[in-house]
C-alpha cells in the first residue's frame, strides 16, 4: 500500500462542530486510517485544548497526534498570517516505523549524549526527526547540538513554535495531553524526506578567510579589518540595493571550504549584530572560527524569492515527487517580506502541484545545512515526503 496524506486548513475559533467536520473530511479524503496526525492551531484554542485534540483523535482516527501552537497557519497554497484556526495533516504511512518522544523542560536541561541515547534507544535508527518546541522552555541551539551528535547528525527538520500577540500562550502537544517543552518524532523506513532549507540570502562582495577572530568578534578578514570588508561589499551593490541593504545584511560562514565557487546555499547564515569603523571590528550571531571563509549576505525579498525557487527546481530535477510537505516559515517572512501572501506555500504548490503542506510561522527553525543540524532565522524549511 502507497504513502497517502491528506490537510486541510480552517480559519475559524474553535467549535466542536468545524473540529468534527475537518476530521471527518481528511479521514474521508485520506480513505483509510492515518499514522500521524500534524495539528498547528492559534493560540486561541488554548481553552479548549483537551476538547480540540479528544475530537481529532475520534474523527480522524489519529493513533498519534503531534503539534502546538502557531501565530501563523501554513496549508496547501496558504498562508494564513495572524488568523484563528488550525490546519490538519493525515499521513498513512504504513512501512513507516515511527517514534514519538514528548519531553520536558528538565529534560532539555539534562542536555547529554547519554541521556538522549538512552531515552531513544532503538529508535536511535531513525532515518530524520521531526522536532516540535517551545522555544520559552528550551535552549534551542545547544539541545540542538547535543542531541544531533546524539543521533549521529541524522537530519532534523522543525521549529521553536509561536504563540499569541504577545509571544505568549504557546503550546506543544502530543495525543490528548499538551506536554512541558517539545516533541520529537523520529521517522524509519518506507518514507524519504527531502530537506529545504532557504535562507532567503544572496552573498554579495568577495569570499575571504578570517583572519583574526575571537569569540564571535571578528576583527580581519583576508589580512584586513573586517569593517572593511563589509564596506567593500556594500560599494559592490547597485544603487537599488544599497536602498535595500539598511537592516538587511547578514553574514555567511562557509561549512565546506572545498567549493571552487561560493554560492548561494553555501553558507550558513547569521546575524550581523553590530560594527565598529573605528576598530574594523564586525560581531556575529555565531562563533567563527580562523580560515573559514565569510562572505556577506544581502536579504530581501528578491533574494528569498529566487533562494527558494531554486532549491526546489533543483529538487525537482531530482525527479523528486513529494506526496506532501511540512513547513516551518520564520515570522519574519510572509507578507512581512513578500509584501503579498501565500508566497512559500505557492512556491511550492508550483513546483510540485497541489500537495498537501502543513505548517506554520515559527519563532526559529530547524534544519540541515550540509551534514549539520542548524536552528535558523528568517528561513523556510520544508521537508518534501516522498
Amino acid at each position: 500500500m502507497p504513502n497517502a496524506a491528506t490537510s486541510r486548513l480552517c480559519l475559524e475559533p474553535f467549535s466542536e462542530a468545524s473540529v468534527i467536520r475537518i476530521s471527518k473530511e481528511s479521514l474521508s479524503a485520506l480513505g483509510r486510517n492515518p499514522d500521524l496526525a500534524i495539528v498547528f492551531a492559534s493560540a486561541d484554542y488554548a481553552p479548549f485544548l483537551e476538547d480540540f485534540l479528544e475530537l481529532i483523535q475520534l474523527h480522524a482516527h489519529a493513533p498519534l497526534i503531534v503539534g502546538g501552537s502557531a501565530s501563523g497557519l501554513v496549508g496547501s497554497g496558504q498562508e494564513a498570517e495572524g488568523s484563528p484556526g488550525f490546519s490538519l495533516q493525515l499521513l498513512s504511512l504504513p512501512e513507516t516505523q515511527l517514534s514519538a518522544f514528548p519531553f520536558s523542560e528538565l529534560d532539555a536541561d539534562d542536555n547529554t549524549e547519554e541521556h538522549w541515547r538512552q531515552t531513544l534507544g532503538s529508535a536511535l535508527n531513525s532515518d530524520a526527526w521531526l522536532f516540535i518546541g517551545n522555544p520559552l522552555k528550551i535552549a534551542a541551539e545547544p539541545w540542538l547540538n547535543t542531541f544531533s551528535a546524539a543521533i549521529d547528525h541524522k537530519p532534523v527538520l522543525g521549529g521553536l513554535l509561536s504563540g499569541g500577540r504577545g509571544g505568549d500562550n504557546i503550546f506543544v502537544f502530543h495525543n490528548r495531553a499538551e506536554v512541558d517543552a517539545g516533541i520529537l518524532v523520529g521517522i524509519r523506513g518506507g518514507v524519504r524526506i527531502h530537506s529545504v532549507v532557504s535562507q532567503g540570502c544572496r552573498p554579495i562582495g568577495e569570499p575571504h578567510a578570517i583572519t583574526a577572530a575571537h569569540e564571535n568578534v571578528v576583527t580581519s578578514i583576508g589580512s584586513i579589518p573586517a569593517y572593511q570588508r563589509l564596506s567593500e561589499s556594500f560599494e559592490s551593490l547597485d544603487p537599488d540595493d544599497k536602498a535595500r541593504a539598511a537592516g538587511n545584511l547578514f553574514v555567511g560562514l562557509a561549512l565546506n571550504e572545498y567549493v571552487d565557487e561560493f554560492k548561494t546555499g553555501d553558507f550558513l547564515v547569521r546575524n550581523l549584530i553590530g560594527v565598529d569603523s573605528s576598530s574594523g571590528r564586525v560581531e556575529l550571531a555565531a562563533y567563527p572560527r580562523v580560515g573559514q571563509t565569510l562572505q556577506f549576505q544581502l536579504r530581501d525579498r528578491h533574494s528569498a524569492h529566487e533562494d527558494l525557487k531554486q532549491i526546489l527546481k533543483r529538487i525537482a530535477r531530482k525527479k523528486v515527487r513529494p506526496f506532501a510537505a511540512i513547513t516551518f516559515l520564520c515570522g519574519g517572512r510572509g507578507s512581512a517580506l513578500f509584501e503579498t501572501p501565500h508566497h512559500d506555500a505557492v512556491c511550492i504548490q508550483e513546483q510540485f502541484g497541489a500537495i498537501p503542506n502543513i505548517g506554520l510561522f515559527c519563532n526559529g527553525e530547524v534544519g540541515p545545512i550540509g551534514e549539520r543540524n542548524f536552528v535558523h532565522g528568517y528561513t523556510a524549511v520544508i521537508g518534501l515526503l516522498e
